[in-house]
């Protein structure tokens, strides 16, 4: 049986694998594309590590092949042995692209915050389950909060007296990652709802720029300079405009998490988060407020049109359709919410 996978590499070359499978075995194995390897008798060197391999090989399998088999000074450039291993697991099935999957989209609706947190969980277990297409959502809200993420202290990361003071509402995700700062229509967020055989193999380091790669289109397009600065921060040549987080699920499932300011108010920020001098240390910066450089700040275009324009890059990248969230899942995230994300339990879990 024939097979034929790609991969891009972000910010680097295309790696191809054409291959036939023979009871459950590799064989003919032939690796080309735009790279560049030296010494040229190293491509046989990566012909034979694939060779031999069950199908069913993990990725860190077939990577760990390749680097071994490499004659000794032979150099990859513009790909790595990963990259070998995400083409050859996507020529099997086992790894899949954007255009493997048909994706939705969820525009803005105003929900409140404890049950935007309940519908990333309750959308994601629904990609674990196969309830649901991989979908994109776009967050809405009209109320002040603080979304910290699944292992930050509470105490550590908030002051709850100013919150209290402020009127904001704190509340935990699913997901890693740091404090996020949520005013009504002062950020842009958004979740992305997928199985992890898109992200197959990758890093968490890797699968941020990777998942993310179409946002950098639309904000080029609206003549933001942006770019991933490790491990999970998007940020311009002005300073951070957003971070991301991930959460991926035991059947599968990944949720992948982005904020970026719009028109943030640093000062009221600094007063509520506790953004310690450890936590800009290594950021090379003094003050917590010159940390943010807000999208308002770097486009005429106000928060709807970059929203829209987002959708629509997405859309054009993926085929995406747009469409509505249907009321059983709302109930389900509101139920949850209840249960869950809007109780002291969950809120305080790190004290």
């Amino acid at each position: 049986m024939m097979h034929h996978g790609e991969y891009k590499v972000v910010g680097g070359k295309l790696v191809v694998v054409d291959l036939d499978s023979d009871n459950g075995v590799i064989v003919n194995a032939s690796l080309n594309g735009d790279f560049f390897l030296e010494p040229d008798e190293a491509l046989e060197d990566l012909n034979a590590a694939l060779n031999g391999l069950p199908t069913d090989a993990s990725h860190g399998t077939i990577r760990d092949a390749v680097n071994n088999n490499l004659r000794e000074g032979a150099v990859m450039f513009g790909f790595d042995a990963d990259a070998v291993a995400r083409a050859v697991r996507r020529s099997l099935g086992h790894a899949t692209k954007w255009e493997d999957h048909q994706w939705e989209i969820l525009g803005p609706e105003i929900i409140p915050v404890a049950e935007q947190v309940a519908l990333d969980e309750v959308l994601t277990r629904q990609i674990g389950t196969g309830e649901r297409k991989p979908t994109i959502r776009f967050w809405d809200w009209d109320e002040s909060a603080v979304v910290i993420g699944s292992f930050q202290s509470l105490k550590n990361e908030v002051d709850m007296e100013q919150a209290t003071h402020h009127g904001i509402k704190v509340v935990r995700r699913i997901s890693g990652g740091g404090a996020m700062f949520m005013e009504a229509g002062n950020c842009i967020t958004y979740s992305l709802y997928a199985p992890d055989s898109l992200v197959d193999g990758m890093s968490f380091a890797d699968s941020y720029p990777f998942l993310d790669a179409w946002v950098m289109q639309a904000l080029e397009s609206l003549g933001i300079n942006a770019y991933y600065k490790p491990l999970n921060d998007i940020a311009t040549p002005g300073g951070k405009i957003g971070g991301s987080a991930q959460k991926r699920l035991a059947k599968g499932a990944l949720l992948h998490h982005v904020t970026m300011s719009y028109d943030i108010d640093a000062q009221k920020m600094v007063q509520v988060l506790r953004i310690g001098r450890e936590k800009i240390s290594d950021k090379g910066i003094t003050s917590a407020v010159k940390r943010v450089d807000p999208l308002k700040s770097q486009t005429s275009e106000n928060r709807a049109q970059i929203i829209s324009t987002m959708m629509d890059t997405f859309a054009a990248r993926t085929n995406a359709t747009v469409v509505q969230l249907d009321e059983a899942t709302r109930k389900a995230a509101q139920d949850l919410a209840q249960t869950k994300f809007d109780t002291e339990a969950w809120t305080a879990r790190v004290p």
